[in-house]
């Protein structure tokens, strides 16, 4: 099963080199140009990135929108709802926050009921969502890497190949996924321990609480970029666990060490993505989930279609991760022109080379079925004709039907 489109061809990678008696057909013949080449050895802006995201997502339009509906919008679907969600252990894990808040010397204020609420539920979502976060929305992130290195290649995306792939290389992707979830809960537990050993520190100093409350804002402030190069190094190191033969914590580093100069690309995709998920889960919340007007009969276009936004705001986030990591990788002077060739491409030449091994074996084991057939015959003939072997021997199959 192929999937490919027509449209706008995104601009294809000079580190691709199409070899001469390569199986795969191209998608479409691609001239670069000498701008183009020489724009590809220099690192993109995020603006570069959406722009190419967009070429990339107009060029293969069907397959990504495949991946999006199949394996993002449950997922989607689950996280915006809050289905899977028990009430009483958000409340309980709020409660208890914002008690550990106020035994820190933090002003139990709106901002710091809110802080502790929406940190509660964000817990807990992601505790119950942990299976389809492990299963579908991490398959969906190894399914757009491989439309894009596929589109890179000038190949189109062949679903059963890379059910292949996916099979011989999903447990190094979860490993991967696991360590980014560790470095991630790490990341604010080390927060949430700094923060109140800090608010207590200056509490027992004497400050006012209001001080006190500006400070943890500040440590707050810093905590959100350090979490944020987290998130994008656990991004690129997924989308490094598909292409290169790395994973879990060779990934991290693998990661942490090709974004180097390009931090400030990757924080500025990671707002993006953030503000346009946050948008529309602020939509969801309000237009479905808190009936604020009307009786609520919009409800039934309404939520779908913000699911759907959701899923595509993830797609998009997806997709520019894996450019992202491209233009990291083309613009490092690690490549050279022996290393054109990606693991996934390795993989999917095993895989052919397997079917081919498996048609040539069916071919051997058919001619000594036909030859043992053929001497079964003869000796049968030679007992009812009684005529020598070796008169028979030179006959073929053919000439004994009757």
């Amino acid at each position: 099963m192929e999937i490919s489109s027509g449209g706008c061809s995104p601009r294809i990678r000079s580190d691709y080199p199409r070899k001469e008696g390569s199986e795969g057909t191209p998608v479409k013949q691609f001239e670069l140009s000498d701008r183009d080449r020489n724009y590809e050895m220099q690192s993109m802006n995020a603006l570069d990135i959406l722009r190419e995201t967009v070429r990339i997502l107009r060029f293969n339009s069907w397959g990504f929108v495949a991946i999006a509906v199949m394996l993002i919008c449950p997922v989607s679907a689950v996280l915006l709802s809050n289905v899977i969600v028990d009430v009483a252990i958000v409340k309980n894990l709020s409660i208890r926050l914002m008690l550990v808040a106020q035994a820190s010397g933090l002003p139990l204020r709106p901002i710091i009921k809110q802080s502790c609420q929406r940190f509660a539920e964000t817990v807990v979502s992601s505790a119950m969502c942990f299976p389809l976060y492990a299963t579908l929305l991490l398959l969906s992130k190894a399914g757009i890497v491989y439309s894009v290195d596929c589109t890179y290649s000038r190949k189109k995306f062949d679903a059963s190949k890379f059910c292949v792939i996916v099979s011989k290389i999903w447990r190094k992707i979860l490993f991967t996924y696991l360590w980014g979830c560790a470095l991630v809960v790490g990341c604010i537990t080390l927060f949430c321990v700094f923060l109140v050993a800090f608010c207590s520190a200056l509490a027992v100093l004497g400050f006012s609480p209001d001080i006190v409350v500006y400070c943890a804002m500040l440590v707050g402030l810093v905590f959100s970029v350090v979490f944020a190069n987290a998130i994008i190094i656990c991004n690129i190191a997924i989308v490094i666990s598909v292409l290169e033969d790395v994973s879990g914590a060779q990934a991290m580093l693998r990661s942490s060490m090709l974004i180097k100069g390009q931090t400030q690309v990757g924080l500025l995709i990671f707002l993006g993505s953030t503000i346009g998920m946050a948008f529309v889960e602020g939509l969801f919340e309000h237009r479905v989930k808190t009936l604020s007007y009307g009786d609520g009969s919009s409800r039934v276009w309404e939520g779908p279609l913000l699911v759907v936004m959701y899923s595509f705001v993830v797609l998009v986030d997806s997709m520019m991760s894996a450019v992202f990591y491209f233009s990291c990788r083309s613009s490092s002077l690690e490549i050279s022109d022996t290393e054109g060739n990606s693991i996934l491409e390795t993989w999917a030449i095993s895989a052919e080379s397997m079917g081919i091994q498996w048609h040539c074996q069916r071919g051997i084991d058919y001619a000594n079925w036909n030859n043992k057939m053929k001497r079964d015959v003869v000796r049968v003939c030679s007992l009812k004709t009684g005529l020598p072997l070796r008169n028979l021997a030179s006959c073929s199959i053919s000439s004994f039907e009757h």
